[in-house]
């Protein structure tokens, strides 16, 4: 079983692990956004009604990553929680 020093260094290379893929995350919403303005731009002034709703989808998406981001801070939270505990 490992020591306490052993599982505080574990749980800061998951918050580590989990710090790097916030900064994935901002970049894949940041494409998805992009994404969605080119869209906007390319189909402004058409009478296309389902290129605002692929517009809305690609914002629903940003939105998820988010969703996800958030999620990703409630666990590294959790596992610094832990930490103090030892």
């Amino acid at each position: 079983m490992a020591n306490i020093d052993e599982i505080r260094a574990g749980i800061g290379a998951a918050n580590q692990r989990a710090t790097e893929s916030l900064g994935a995350l901002r970049h894949v919403r940041n494409a998805i956004e992009e994404a969605g303005s080119a869209l906007s731009q390319q189909t402004y002034g058409t009478a296309q009604q389902d290129a605002e709703q692929a517009r809305a989808l690609f914002a629903a998406a940003a939105a998820k990553v988010d969703e996800v981001e958030q999620a990703v801070h409630v666990a590294m939270n959790a596992a610094d929680d832990i930490t103090a505990r030892l």
